[in-house]
């Protein structure tokens, strides 16, 4: 097929601070940076209304929560709707006294709630102490579908787990998004800051070959200290990036605040789809025990 299906997409790079306007008003100049330069659909990285606050355990922080509908999605409604683009958020979501989740968010051209993700997957690390604030999700992988085109959602640690990828792939996505909020502990030496790094670019681009489709990565940048001063606190690395199906880079950030903008051909994935037929030869009858938590 020479038949080409472009859609410009756009990421937003940032760094957060304790004030929720500050960061509130740099998501919008990077949103309507991303509008002004043609994008259609725009991603936003994860919690991107406040500081990181899982660096350590307080009860305290639940009050950043809100519901969904609520204050953070209408704002990007309207956002969405003013400017005639997709927008994809990430908040903390109070879904009912003492049940939170970290969820993502689609906001249609409309400035309607296309739909919601609660990520699946819950990391319980030195500084990142999520499973004391969030539920894991219960929608499954289920793509939103928007208007330009079906979004397969997953947010930060699902990045890890191609299962995520595949049945978001398995249920028609056209893209995998991935909002992240991941650093270095400022304590470990560069080879390991490398490594580190290179394993995350690595894992996400093995998704988008396997599954034949573009991924999205939108990571925060700067320094956040853990207020508590138990650890030496996380030194967000950026690198937020664009990727075709054969797991190309089409744009890459680096550890500064920026805004990508790409366009992504959809078309690519059906012809990569036949060139590599991964979805046929997929041996299913053999699958069952992956569904153990261990085989031996």
């Amino acid at each position: 097929m020479s038949q080409n299906k472009n859609l410009r997409v756009g990421i937003v790079q940032q760094p957060c601070t304790p004030e929720r306007d500050i960061n509130l008003k740099m998501s919008e100049e990077g949103i309507r940076a991303a509008a002004a330069g043609g994008a259609r659909l725009v991603l936003l990285q994860e919690l991107h209304t406040s500081l990181y606050f899982c660096q350590h355990e307080s009860t305290e922080l639940f009050d950043l929560a809100e519901p969904i509908p609520g204050p953070s999605s209408a704002w990007l409604g309207a956002l969405a709707k003013e400017l005639g683009v997709v927008i994809v958020g990430s908040l903390f979501e109070r879904r009912a006294p003492g049940l939170y989740h970290n969820t993502a968010v689609v906001l249609e051209t409309d400035g309607s709630l296309a739909g919601i993700y609660r990520k699946m997957h819950i990391p319980d690390d030195p500084g990142y102490y999520e499973k004391f604030y969030f539920t894991p999700g219960d929608l499954g992988f289920t793509p939103i579908d928007t208007s330009v085109g079906r979004l397969g959602v997953l947010v930060c640690w699902d990045q890890w787990y191609p299962e995520g990828a595949r049945l978001m792939a398995l249920a028609g996505a056209d893209l995998l998004l991935y909002p992240t909020a991941i650093g270095w502990n400022p304590q470990d030496d560069d080879d390991e800051k490398a490594r580190q790094r290179d394993a995350w670019v690595t894992i996400q681009r093995a998704h988008a070959v396997a599954n034949g489709l573009p991924v999205l990565v939108a990571n925060r940048v700067g320094f956040e200290p853990d207020p508590t001063g138990q650890w030496p606190g996380a030194q967000f690395w950026g690198h937020s990036f664009i990727a075709g199906p054969q797991g190309e880079f089409i744009a890459k950030a680096g550890e500064k605040a920026d805004v990508l903008l790409a366009d992504v051909d959809l078309q690519r994935s059906e012809n990569v789809r036949r060139w590599w037929p991964f979805l046929r030869d997929r041996r299913i009858d053999a699958y069952g025990d992956l569904s153990l938590r261990f085989r031996r």
